[in-house]
């Protein structure tokens, strides 16, 4: 009897190295000869992705890389055999409102459904349903809060707010048979789960996910199975040729069988593409993927890991916090290879300009101020 199974994989981007082959649709060049026939006899394939599919370009103001692609990439995602992708993510919203339109027009001409945007956020946060095995399956798709967020009457991706996210679930799973919370969020660039992360994740768990897929770190995390649930900690890329990170070169397809057991296939990036594992490889990926999936049982591994992970960090937020410097300064920075900004950095965050940081960040009441008066100050730098 042949096997029956669906393939959740993680980000598909277009790039300029690769661009070609999705305008033509060459599912050879993107995945494979032998991944391709792995895709093909999946009942199901689910991606995200991860860029506006618009033939106009219209950057919104935000912090970070604006992606784009042209909608004639479209024939890519239908060669590799895309049934569902997400669009809950940070970038959906890259190109704007008309970006996000463009997006979903295209895909509703190539037959592809989508999950996780919309108009508003109540329209946003629906769910895709569909049979799979004799049972129905739930889709849950919702973002962490970037630049790509639906608002009460603006388009966009749906956020995860604990306030409604969590209700979502509960009435999905009273629904459908078996519920996939695709949750974009988590720190690029970390394999292990926040402690926040986790207790987001085990709480999707508690309200009836039954698999809980973080995507958005571009690189592979572990594997957490609690109270009969699975939670996936970052599964890497799909196809993005967009970093030489030794992260990025590596990636696992989630595979849900027909009995609804979870298991791994391992891929690696090929230049601009991306290729199945052979068998050395594939095998340690996944002995990495499962070393840490143990790591992450042990009492206080992931406070200490993330402790550390914070401390190195501290410095980038601290230098963006300190704001622009005068041309001269900046001069001498370049000069310095940065150690003036890192010096400056030190002597100016003391013990009480870091506890004021803080304060405004994690009292509800200062948070909410500070974001709505940088909202304002923005919108009025951009007339």
């Amino acid at each position: 009897m042949p096997e029956h199974y669906l393939l959740i994989g993680a980000d598909v981007v277009p790039t300029d190295s690769n661009l070609e082959h999705f305008k033509s649709g060459d599912a050879g060049a993107l995945v494979g000869d032998a991944l391709l026939p792995v895709l093909n006899a999946a009942d199901g394939r689910l991606f995200n992705l991860e860029v506006p599919l618009t033939d106009q370009k219209a950057p919104i103001i935000k912090n970070g890389p604006h992606l784009h692609a042209p909608t004639a990439a479209i024939a890519g995602y239908k060669a590799i055999g895309a049934n569902i992708v997400t669009l809950a993510n940070n970038h959906i919203l890259d190109q704007g409102a008309q970006g996000l339109q463009a997006t979903v027009e295209t895909l509703d001409r190539a037959g592809i459904a989508h999950v996780g945007t919309g108009g508003s956020v109540a329209e946003a946060s629906k769910p895709f349903i569909f049979e799979f095995a004799g049972k129905s399956i739930g889709i849950y798709a919702c973002a962490e809060h970037e630049f790509s967020i639906a608002g009460e009457a603006s388009p966009g991706a749906n956020p995860f707010d604990p306030l409604f996210s969590l209700d979502h679930v509960v009435e999905l799973k009273s629904k459908t048979d078996y519920v996939i919370v695709l949750y974009h969020g988590g720190k690029e660039h970390y394999p292990y789960p926040s402690p926040n992360l986790q207790r987001v994740c085990r709480r999707l768990v508690d309200k009836g996910a039954d698999l809980v897929v973080c995507q958005h770190s571009h690189c592979i995390g572990c594997e957490e199975k609690y109270c009969g649930g699975t939670i996936v900690y970052g599964q890497g890329n799909f196809i993005f040729d967009g970093s030489k990170r030794e992260c990025w070169q590596t990636s696992l397809l989630i595979k849900l069988k027909d009995d609804f057991t979870v298991a791994y296939i391992p891929l690696v990036k090929a230049g601009h593409a991306v290729r199945l594992a052979d068998e050395n490889k594939g095998n340690e990926i996944i002995a990495a993927f499962e070393a840490r999936s143990e790591e992450i049982k042990a009492p206080g591994f992931i406070e200490k890991s993330y402790v550390r992970f914070a401390e190195g960090f501290l410095p980038t937020y601290l230098k963006r916090y300190a704001g622009k410097r005068p041309l001269l300064f900046r001069m001498t920075n370049r000069l310095t290879k940065g150690r003036l900004l890192q010096s400056y950095t030190e002597k100016a965050y003391g013990v009480p300009e870091m506890l004021g940081i803080v304060n405004y960040t994690d009292c509800e009441a200062h948070r909410e101020l500070l974001l709505k008066g940088l909202e304002q100050s923005i919108r009025k730098a951009k007339k």
